[in-house]
């Protein structure tokens, strides 16, 4: 299967995803990341340093590996949703859905008539999917995914509605939607108040055939996550995973060092 499909034909199919987090500017990290055992590669443009120009290169890195790319989009940048989808992107999460309107600019610019009106002039995608252009266009709206993210109250107390639109899923953030929840008392990704939240939107996103992403920091978290039964989780960040792994070298050289005898 083309990686491009193959993110809509897991999420479909309820199987798990997991996926790496990039914001690092150099479109290698994400075919780096790609190369392990990663379901997907997300790439961060609302607080990380990739811009267009960067994910557009490594989205083929990417696919080379066999895996789909996920972007997340600046707040309110729902123009970049077609541009990112055009160049072979699998999914575009826009966060900050706060409103029926927003899930609705985010379907306008993912979906070609009569769902959306995403105009057409794919470059990327169609090679990346191996199909011709009448093929591609039948195809796009089940396999070129959007993504709602939720992480406000407004944006929580109307989950439903939101689920009711063509979107295909929504996103999570947990720390963003505990400083909304606490009213900015604090960040509590994992509080009981958040979770139940989490819960919630798995709970309505199941019972309308959609599926639930997720942000988790750690793999332990992830897996905590993935049994509430989110389907999608972004975990870490390239950033994290590189000071871990530079953490976990160090302490081991370090541990030789000092078996070597001291010289009097």
């Amino acid at each position: 299967m083309d990686p491009v499909s193959r993110l809509s034909h897991d999420l479909s199919a309820g199987a798990p995803v997991v996926s790496a987090w990039c914001g690092i500017p150099d479109p290698s990290v994400g075919g780096v990341l790609a190369s392990e055992d990663f379901d997907a590669v997300t790439f961060d443009m609302q607080h990380g340093a990739v811009d267009f120009e960067c994910i557009v290169r490594a989205i083929p890195l990417v696919a080379a590996q066999g895996k789909p790319s996920i972007v997340r989009v600046p707040v309110g940048h729902f123009a970049t949703v077609s541009r990112l989808l055009d160049g072979g992107a699998a999914a575009v999460i826009t966060p900050m859905v706060n409103t029926l309107e927003d899930a609705q600019n985010l379907v306008r610019f993912a979906k070609y008539p009569p769902i959306g009106q995403r105009s057409w002039g794919p470059w990327g995608a169609p090679g990346l999917t191996g199909m011709g252009d009448p093929e591609y266009f039948a195809a796009a709206n089940r396999i070129s995914l959007a993504i709602a993210q939720i992480e406000s109250r407004e944006g929580l107390a109307i989950v439903d509605q939101i689920l009711a639109t063509p979107v295909d899923g929504i996103f999570l953030g947990p720390s963003d939607l505990s400083i909304a929840l606490s009213n900015g008392a604090r960040v509590d990704p994992t509080g009981r108040e958040t979770t139940e939240a989490l819960q919630h939107c798995v709970r309505l996103a199941r019972a309308v055939g959609k599926f639930a992403g997720v942000y988790a920091p750690t793999g332990e978290r992830a897996a905590a996550l993935l049994e509430i039964g989110f389907t999608y989780v972004a975990l870490g960040s390239d950033e994290w995973l590189m000071r871990a792994g530079a953490k976990a070298f160090l302490t081991k050289a370090r541990a030789g060092l000092r078996q070597v005898p001291q010289v009097a």
